[in-house]
């Protein structure tokens, strides 16, 4: 078998079943930076902790029923990953060596041996890994052999590969001290110091500096265990074990106006920069990093600080943010979404423009991409009578696709990536095929016309007799400016609206071309300057955030929801439906 290795430790798979808030999903992380981004509650962190768990330097972790899905501990749970993993590593030098799969790409295969007429050329070793959580709350490491046998995964491999995990109000970092396995202890890497730590300490006569009062009761308790037949000639001295060690009491210090104090003591910024330093100092060594909600304790400029720091390193890293300072410091890492669903899917190359114009669409918890400002401002109204007021409290965002051609572009690579976005759009009759394709993907997240635009499919549902109050807007500051469009289109100079009816002979479709700004046939071979400002009629009416917002009002105060509730609440109880939220059959008038 002829296989390549590599410097670093990479995850090119990662299989999480049954654990904590997530049943089932597989991943193909990227070499370099994994940023995850999505609301809350959707299952970032834990996937951050799965990496960790299968990573992790003892064998003193410890389960608890939440770790199971659904707290159903009889069915365990495992995370398994696919991985490249250097030879220094030494797992091909334990007392039974683990065996080399071939990586194609998207599983692992059993290796084929040299001679072989299929071995053309060198493929990637990998290696299967897995952590299961047991019914009886065991933690069992465990490396899959290509003849399906498993077995342990150690301890001194996991140490080598190494794990540098920056949380955030931890002030006791692990990376910070000589925990064994800690980023400090494997930069150091002085084995024999605990042992002398040891006897420099035995030696010490601790007790002398007890209190009288103490010193007495440790005198009593020397003469209990001696009539006990105890060991006895008890005092005091630092002692290790199983799960704590002598050299976890040493850490960093830093000198601070003349005062050596201990470096995790110092703030949550300062420490993520020192660990990461730490990490870096291995060298040739590239641990596998986690870092959760990297922006936690950072003020703006450490955030980009520590994201270009993290960018410029050779680790594969896997982080969470809310950040919209840390999303955009990240120009050279891989964006992934977890959506309400918990699926996970890469952000396409279509999305780093609205990324870096909204990024708060890629931080909530359900984002509706909605065609345009009218488009986001009616959206918001519904969504809050469907929903409640709060709609950021409850992880829902609307934001501005930037047309129709726009919209459309973005929610397809979005749902070609598998993830869930709501969408609510015209039909402009273009691109009939794709839209298809995407209103199969997304189903009722999806929302469009019939055919036409806002405007259109409501102003025609207003009688004739309402038009005169329905073209009033609340502040009434719009509405001399909306009779003066009617009056412009019909060559009126005076615009009151008993004029302007007696002159159209179809009073809503003036109302439509007015709110739409379009270009009436007659005009079409019209001066350029004429059909600019006939296009600019729209912006009197309803072209803009607050123009969505009362129309969704209209609909409400001149009855119309009754003749929209079919086509609209489907989509409505989409949105409710990804929060996990029942069914609603109307909304509050």
């Amino acid at each position: 078998m002829v296989t390549t290795t590599i410097a670093r430790p990479l995850i090119r798979r990662l299989t999480i079943e049954r654990f904590r808030g997530i049943k089932n999903l597989v991943w193909y992380p990227k070499p370099g930076v994994n940023v995850i981004l999505g609301g809350g509650d959707v299952g970032k962190t834990t996937i951050l902790d799965a990496v960790a768990l299968l990573l992790h330097p003892t064998n003193t972790a410890t389960l608890t029923d939440a770790d199971y899905w659904r707290r159903e501990v009889e069915n365990g749970f495992c995370i398994e990953a696919v991985m490249s993993v250097p030879d220094g590593c030494g797992i091909n030098q334990q007392t039974k060596n683990a065996w080399p799969w071939e990586w194609n790409g998207k599983d692992p295969i059993q290796p084929k041996m040299d001679g072989d007429p299929a071995v053309k050329e060198a493929s990637d070793a990998v290696y299967c890994l897995r952590v299961r959580g047991t019914a009886d709350f065991d933690v069992v490491f465990e490396v899959l052999q290509p003849d399906a046998a498993a077995d342990h995964f150690s301890v001194s491999v996991r140490r080598s590969i190494g794990l540098v995990r920056l949380g955030g109000d931890d002030r006791n970092d692990r990376d910070l001290r000589l925990i064994q396995g800690s980023a400090l202890d494997r930069l150091l890497s002085d084995k024999t110091l605990r042992s002398r730590l040891g006897k420099l300490l035995a030696s010490s006569d601790i007790e002398e500096q007890l209190h009288d009062d103490a010193k007495k009761k440790l005198r009593i308790l020397d003469k209990a265990f001696r009539e006990s037949a105890l060991p006895d000639g008890l005092g005091l001295g630092l002692t290790g074990g199983q799960s704590f060690s002598l050299n976890a009491l040493i850490g960093l210090t830093a000198n601070k106006d003349g005062v050596d104090l201990p470096l995790s003591t110092w703030g949550a910024g300062t420490r993520k920069l020192a660990a990461l330093e730490i990490a870096a100092a291995h060298h040739g060594e590239s641990p596998i990093t986690v870092v959760d909600e990297i922006e936690r304790g950072l003020e703006p400029y450490r955030q980009r600080i520590l994201m270009e720091q993290i960018q410029s390193g050779n680790s594969q890293v896997f982080l969470t943010t809310h950040s919209a300072a840390a999303l955009s410091a990240a120009r050279n890492a891989s964006l992934w979404y977890v959506d309400a669903t918990g699926t996970i899917g890469r952000l396409p190359d279509r999305a780093e423009s609205h990324e870096r114009r909204d990024p708060e669409t890629f931080l909530a918890r359900i984002a509706i991409v909605a065609e345009g400002a009218t488009e986001v401002g009616f959206v918001t109204a519904l969504l809050k009578r469907a929903i409640g007021d709060d709609l950021l409290a409850r992880g829902i965002w609307v934001t501005d696709g930037c047309g129709n051609v726009a919209s459309l572009d973005l929610l397809e690579g979005l749902a070609n990536s598998g993830l869930k976005f709501g969408g609510f759009a015209d039909n402009e009759g273009t691109f009939p095929d794709r839209w298809a394709a995407l209103k199969k993907k997304l189903d009722n997240l999806l929302f469009r016309w019939p055919s036409g635009c806002i405007e259109e499919n409501l102003i025609k549902l207003v009688p004739p007799q309402d038009l005169e109050t329905f073209i009033r807007d609340s502040k009434d500051e719009y509405t001399g400016d909306r009779l003066r469009t009617l009056a412009y289109r019909l060559g009126l100079a005076d615009k009151d609206f008993s004029s302007i009816v007696a002159h159209s002979p179809d009073l809503t479709a003036l109302v439509i071309a007015a709110a739409t700004g379009t270009v009436p046939d007659d005009k079409k071979d019209a001066e350029k300057s004429v059909k600019k400002v006939l296009q600019k009629h729209a912006e009197k009416w309803f072209k803009s955030a607050e123009g969505g917002t009362e129309l969704a009002a209209k609909v409400f105060d001149f009855n119309l929801w009754p003749q929209l509730k079919r086509q609209l609440l489907p989509f409505l109880n989409a949105v409710r439906a990804a929060l996990s939220f029942s069914e609603i059959t109307d909304l509050p008038s």
